[in-house]
């Protein structure tokens, strides 16, 4: 993000701490998280590779909150409240770099594989090994992202139909358990993409529209809060306390 632009979405989040409802706030918090110092491709604005020491110190944030608040994806939605950790696309430095930290600190996280990045041997990704090794560990869920990474608004009806059920059949075969969540690649979700998500099988969906998942939200359409690059400890709590969900209305 731009100096500017940044100077200004922290003065828009600010004023929009101050006028919005009391309890605008409310319901679980879904944070959504990429790479941890890995180069992430299209990320020309480089919001979207965080560096490990602001990783840990975002953490660390958290462990003052109450450790108590940070649930997994299932409870959290079920009750609508606390505070999640999601990571998309199924980066190697999930396993290296966030899994460790996590596990100390006794944080349950998801992590949403793109079955063909892993396909792709692309040294930034996980293995097939790395993937169960990762699951393995306590408290991780792993769920799908589709099984190319492409905007799922832009396939037919069939090829949607396949990314979603062939994503889901190979990680179970791989991983030897149900999988039922699943994040939309790219944010990219409408009517059509939710419905086939629901007829693939899946319970839980997020989307990448800002916001707090509210009580009697659609578990389908699961709201998160983006976590960028550029997030120091300030605007990460603003981010907590909802002053950043103002972006659920940026075009």
């Amino acid at each position: 993000m731009k100096a500017w632009k940044a100077i200004l979405a922290d003065g828009i989040s600010a004023a929009y701490g101050h006028l919005r409802p009391l309890g605008d706030a409310a319901g679980c918090r879904v944070l959504m998280y990429h790479a941890l110092g890995t180069k992430v491709d299209g990320d020309k604005l480089r919001v979207y590779s965080i560096e490990p020491a602001r990783f840990r110190q975002q953490m660390d944030c958290l462990t003052a909150l109450g450790r108590e608040r940070i649930v997994g994806l299932d409870a959290g939605i079920e009750a609508c409240a606390g505070l999640v950790i999601t990571f998309d696309d199924g980066y190697r430095d999930t396993l290296t770099v966030a899994a460790p930290l996590l596990v100390e600190l006794g944080f349950p996280f998801s992590v949403f594989v793109a079955p063909g990045l892993v396909r792709s041997r692309d040294q930034r990704y996980l293995s097939e090994n790395e993937l169960r090794e990762l699951s393995s560990l306590p408290g991780v869920n792993i769920g799908a992202h589709g099984d190319s990474h492409c905007r799922l608004t832009d396939c037919d009806d069939r090829k949607l139909s396949n990314e979603l059920s062939y994503s889901r059949a190979w990680l179970e075969d791989v991983l030897a358990r149900p999988v039922t969540t699943m994040s939309y690649p790219h944010g990219a979700v409408d009517g059509r993409v939710r419905s086939a998500a629901a007829a693939a099988g899946y319970s839980l969906a997020a989307c990448s529209r800002f916001g707090a998942h509210p009580s009697g939200g659609d578990p389908l359409l699961i709201a998160r809060t983006d976590i960028w690059a550029q997030d120091d400890v300030t605007r990460f709590n603003a981010k907590l306390a909802g002053r950043w969900d103002w972006m659920k209305w940026r075009t």
